[in-house]
């Protein structure tokens, strides 16, 4: 997961010790992708839903309230209710409107704040900056999910979120041959994430790695 070159600060020695940490080609893989997020740090998943719950367990402690907008991914709405109390208190959902913003604000509660543009579905979008203005202002982490758009086509970080994904098995990958899923961000918070893979174990398989790298 870390690209530049400085030991993990949770290993006890440099290098690629364990492929469920780290791995070679995986890492050129997080590196590749984090350049085209112009990220500070990278951490891959199994799958995108992977990704995604990975991300969410990492941010949401007993008690917070998630915040994602409607027209979400139906991985993402199937899974959020069969996540087990008291992983997180409840979830609200904000209406997706086209091109404009969303129609409520996140609630005063919330830790975290999910959304996707355009949906993958319906190309819904909404003002990723305004979302991210006021979410901050309640001191809630805003998660992207670029996977439709691409770095080609938006930078959700550079528009103030705090986390993007991919579900890497799409757009990323290119071929529908390999599963994958990652998530960019700043050091402290991908290092968090990382850890939180290393015990969970959806570690990205280095031969889709490789065949990751080919698009």
């Amino acid at each position: 997961m870390w690209t530049s070159g400085r030991p993990l600060p949770w290993a006890a020695r440099p290098g690629h010790i364990y492929s469920r940490n780290t791995n070679p080609t995986v890492s050129v893989f997080e590196r590749k992708v984090r350049s085209l997020e112009n990220a500070e740090a990278a951490t891959s998943f199994a799958t995108g839903m992977a990704a995604i719950s990975n991300t969410l367990f990492t941010l949401l402690s007993p008690g917070d309230r998630l915040v994602s907008v409607k027209d979400s991914y139906g991985g993402h709405q199937q899974a959020l209710p069969r996540i087990p109390c008291p992983v997180f208190r409840s979830k609200s959902n904000c209406a997706t409107r086209p091109i404009t913003k969303p129609s409520r604000r996140p609630s005063p509660r919330a830790a975290a704040c999910f959304t996707w543009k355009p949906h993958q579905s319906t190309l819904k979008v909404v003002d990723i900056a305004r979302l991210a203005q006021a979410a901050h202002r309640i001191g809630a982490t805003v998660v992207a999910d670029n996977t439709f758009a691409t770095p080609i086509n938006q930078s959700p970080l550079a528009l103030g979120v705090d986390l993007v994904l991919h579900s890497a098995t799409k757009f990323l990958g290119g071929h529908a041959d390999a599963l994958g899923g990652v998530v960019c961000g700043p050091r402290p918070l991908i290092q968090r994430i990382h850890h939180h893979r290393e015990i969970t174990g959806a570690a990205l398989d280095p031969m889709a790695a490789y065949q990751l790298l080919r698009a």
